[in-house]
């Protein structure tokens, strides 16, 4: 039977590379696929992973119907045997149901990609829709670390290097590129602390306060 199938975790958890090699092993064997992708690093209508990998797919906008548009695909003569989303965190709850429908009145399985919470460790309403509605959710194996070396379960933003709980839940950004917005996964622990790498970088740097001497 199709499945939905939710596979989730930090920014750094090789979601987009998983995303890459489902499409490479079944075109290997003469499946299509429709790829739908939003906000990518990459730019608008692409599908790239940090290893470097990069493929073209349909940029979804806010009033786009994606079940539509699978239709629509067949109806013209297309192919599809199933459907990848990258970044499904940053869909709406509606275009989250319309990805069900194409499960379940195409028989095509859909295999969506997202991070689950945002800086704020709260749900984003595209990653919630599909904990509700998915068949199968997945944690994906790739374990990212904190820098501290613990497992990470959090993602942050960082403004001017500074860490950031407030703001609104869609900024764009790179945790590789020096920019004024940017992004760090960090355990709870530090998460909690406000403790990035760079913070807790200078705090290793600080000079240790010297012993005051009592006359």
């Amino acid at each position: 039977m199709p499945e939905l199938v939710f596979f989730s975790g930090t920014m750094d958890c090789g979601k987009s590379t998983l995303a890459l090699q489902i499409t490479h092993n079944r075109s290997a064997r003469g499946l299509q696929s429709v790829i739908f992708t939003r906000q990518d690093r990459a730019g608008e209508g692409k599908l790239s992973s940090r290893l470097g990998l990069v493929t073209d797919a349909v940029e979804v906008t806010d009033a786009m119907d994606l079940y539509a548009y699978v239709v629509g695909e067949l109806s013209q003569g297309g192919k599809a045997d199933y459907v990848i989303v990258d970044e499904a965190q940053f869909l709406a709850s509606g275009q989250i149901d319309q990805l069900a429908r194409i499960v379940d009145d195409l028989d095509m399985d859909v295999f969506a990609f997202g991070i689950t919470t945002d800086f704020r460790t709260k749900l984003f309403p595209g990653s919630q829709r599909l904990i509700e509605l998915a068949d199968r959710i997945e944690q994906l194996q790739v374990e990212a670390l904190c820098w501290c070396g613990a497992r990470a379960t959090h993602n942050a933003r960082t403004v001017g290097g500074e860490m950031v709980v407030e703001g609104e839940q869609v900024v764009v950004g790179d945790v590789n590129r020096t920019v004024e917005v940017g992004y760090e996964v960090l355990c709870r622990r530090h998460h909690r602390r406000r403790m990035t790498s760079a913070s807790a970088r200078a705090a290793a740097l600080s000079p240790d306060v010297l012993p005051v001497n009592r006359a």
